[in-house]
């Protein structure tokens, strides 16, 4: 009995020590230690000082709750979405403590060591970027599952990158230049918001994380809900004058797209209420500033022969001096790839514009008018250009993106197969923005001509 009582005496000091160097290395890397919980403490901090029931004291408590993990586990839960049991830790598979470490969402890892660990040419840290945490789980509801899964594909970039050029090619290309503008506006300042706040991304566990490629970023605000809010609100604001249908019909698409892609970044567990609740009202504010400015938006195609250069200049400005990181995230290259496709599609309407390249311009906005019936001609003809011009749009990124690639490659002195140099600033940023402005002066200056030699206009 003494025996059993000092074996368990031995494993408790054990525990004790595991516990404090489990602690000690989350301490190290900025994040609070798994024995801890990690919101109480931040619950007293947010109530006021003097301890009453104040505004700010309330407001503080509903931050705080808002932000809380628990309540992103809970949705997915009342979603049909469980963890799995825990098997204990494996190959592919992290105990509570190791899997609290490498979740993203605890905090970031502190710098390399060992072998490889030597300065970057670009003299930032060289910090290892966070894990995705290999986490199993339970799908009790396909419903859901499935429904959320595709309502986030409907905020990725791919979507809008294949949206935007089907709305200018089958639509209205200046609505299309509209909804463009808007969208890099929003996503800019969400981008540099997040690496300027610095808020993690929900804990994991108890959240159910679906998505690992974004896990290195940061939380708030959640980009996903200002793209969709964006793109959906300035669509219906633009074409309620311009096109005859039910305001009442628009607003509730507008309405359903946005809350179904805010609701899938909770249920994938990537981002807090608070996370999509920001992303909401800070897209809301943006609206509301710049609609003065959105018939100077409508006109940019009659500016002077200076106005390209600006177009490139200040965007690429802006990329090139994103907010630094201390390890890799794929933050910076995003917004490089939106800012270029914003720029290479307005220099492409100033082309048309001032090589009169266009043989029927679109009238400006806002011209009302009939929306045509759905028939199969029309959708043979839309399909046929979308395909046309998707194509042309590949070929040009690979070929754009291989050649300046090797021009970096070759003015660096880097090694070609050595696919870490495309995350070095000098090399990403450039080579990003070089591809995707050509990208976007495709999409609104050579397809259409494709399409015309084609027959297809």
């Amino acid at each position: 009995m003494c025996r059993a009582q000092g074996g368990s005496e031995h494993l408790g000091v054990r525990v004790r020590r595991a516990g404090a160097r489990t602690r000690a290395a989350h301490l190290l890397a900025g994040a609070p230690g798994p024995a801890r919980h990690p919101e109480r403490p931040a619950r007293r901090e947010l109530r006021a000082p003097g301890g009453g029931g104040g505004p700010g004291s309330i407001m503080a408590e509903l931050l705080w709750r808002l932000q809380d993990s628990q309540l992103v586990a809970r949705f997915q839960r009342s979603c049909g979405l469980f963890p799995a049991p825990d098997e204990g830790p494996g190959e592919n598979c992290a105990g509570p403590a190791e899997g609290a470490a490498r979740s993203p969402g605890l905090g970031h890892l502190p710098v390399a060591r060992g072998k490889g660990a030597g300065e970057p040419a670009n003299g930032l840290r060289r910090v290892a970027a966070p894990q995705a945490y290999v986490q199993k789980y339970i799908v009790k509801n396909y419903f859901y599952y499935y429904l959320f899964r595709f309502s986030a594909g409907l905020g990725q970039e791919v979507f809008y990158i294949t949206f935007l050029p089907f709305a200018h090619w089958n639509i209205d290309p200046y609505l299309s230049r509209r909804l463009t503008i808007i969208w890099v506006l929003v996503m800019y300042v969400g981008q540099v918001a997040k690496d300027i706040l610095k808020w993690p991304r929900p804990f994991s566990p108890p959240v159910v994380k679906l998505e690992k490629r974004v896990t290195a970023e940061y939380g708030m605000p959640s980009t996903h809900s200002m793209a969709a809010t964006a793109i959906s609100f300035t669509f219906l604001i633009s074409t309620v004058d311009r096109y005859q249908y039910p305001f009442v019909l628009g607003l509730t698409m507008a309405v359903m797209f946005s809350t179904l892609v805010g609701l899938s970044r909770l249920y994938t567990g990537m981002h807090t209420v608070l996370d999509v609740l920001g992303g909401v009202l800070v897209t809301a504010v943006l609206i509301v500033l710049t609609y003065p400015a959105w018939t100077l938006i409508d006109r940019l195609d009659s500016a002077s022969p200076l106005f390209p250069v600006c177009v490139l200049v200040v965007p690429f400005f802006l990329c090139y001096n994103f907010p630094s990181s201390d390890y890799y995230s794929p933050t910076r290259a995003d917004t490089t790839t939106i800012m270029a496709a914003g720029a290479g599609v307005t220099i492409g309407f100033w082309i048309n514009h001032f090589f009169q390249l266009v043989s029927k311009p679109t009238e400006p906005l806002p011209v009302i008018q009939n929306i045509p019936p759905l028939t199969r001609d029309l959708l043979v003809l839309g399909l046929s250009k979308f395909t046309v011009g998707i194509v042309l749009i590949l070929l040009v990124r690979q070929l754009v993106q291989n050649l300046s690639l090797q021009v970096l490659y070759s003015w660096f002195k880097v090694v070609t197969r050595n696919k870490e140099a495309r995350r070095r600033l000098e090399i990403e940023v450039p080579y990003k923005f070089v591809t995707y402005t050509s990208v976007g002066i495709c999409a609104t200056t050579f397809v259409p001509m494709l399409h015309r030699f084609l027959g297809l206009l």
